[in-house]
């Protein structure tokens, strides 16, 4: 990370859990509100990737293994966050996952893993942090990593349709929890480059690089910095949007050849 955009203390004296904090994304905006003066929290699966972050972040840094799929671990975890620092003021909804497959090639089973990782799993760390923090503390902040999926996502329905589904959550939940003080805003990036998407391959990667309208994919700093902004008191009056960080691709450039008949 070559800027440090914010003051060191914006997060001073507050607690904040990213999920999938361990790796790409994650861990990027981790080290970021850590540097911002905040208490971190992080969990994912990857239980070795998560201590290697907590070990660079230092401090009090806490980390948990928690499969965001199952809806007691999430209440585990919110828990513990909360046993451990006293609160929970920013959930940062950043794990999930997908692969590239044409939707006739997705069986069920890949179809259900991915709607419970990205859709179900987002609603779950919600619902925790909310009623078990939040919602008594009367103030939060949920912000939900998506994805560009404004012109839907050939190649990839499955987490086009839980990103989607998302997006309509995060509207809905800024409605119902601004009485008690929780604003609910999603951020929805293009191709990044990242350990997450590494794994689609360079074919797949420079086409949508030639796709997007800055000729280049984003990095994880990047997306950090926004999720740290959004989180922030600079945004204390957005709620409910979904901010598309994306180099333009949302507006432009199609990814995905449709073949003549």
């Amino acid at each position: 990370m070559t800027l440090q955009p914010f003051a060191t203390d914006l997060f001073a004296g507050q607690v904040v859990l990213v999920t999938g904090g361990g790796t790409g994304i994650g861990r990027a905006a981790s080290m970021l509100f850590a540097k911002t003066g905040a208490k971190v929290a992080i969990a994912s699966r990857k239980v070795e990737a998560l201590a290697a972050t907590a070990k660079e972040i230092g401090g009090e840094c806490f980390h948990q293994a928690c499969d965001i799929r199952e809806p007691e671990q999430c209440k585990a975890l919110v828990r513990a966050v909360v046993d451990r620092f006293g609160r929970l003021d920013v959930l940062v909804n950043n794990a999930g996952g997908q692969f590239p497959s044409a939707a006739e090639h997705i069986e069920p089973k890949g179809w259900e893993a991915v709607i419970k990782n990205n859709l179900n799993g987002t609603f779950f760390m919600s619902h925790a942090a909310a009623t078990l923090a939040m919602i008594p503390a009367k103030k939060g902040v949920v912000l939900n990593v998506t994805a560009n999926v404004v012109r839907g996502f050939p190649g990839m329905s499955h987490t086009g349709a839980a990103r989607a589904g998302v997006e309509n959550l995060t509207k809905s939940l800024a409605v119902e929890w601004a009485l008690h003080g929780i604003r609910v805003n999603a951020l929805a990036p293009g191709a990044i480059r990242s350990s997450g998407t590494e794994r689609y391959g360079e074919e797949i990667l420079e086409r949508v690089r030639r796709a997007t309208p800055q000729k280049r994919l984003g990095t994880v700093d990047e997306v950090a910095y926004a999720i740290v902004f959004l989180s922030s008191p600079a945004a204390a009056f957005m709620t409910g949007a979904v901010v598309a960080l994306d180099g333009g691709a949302s507006l432009w450039g199609d990814t995905w050849e449709v073949p003549e008949h």
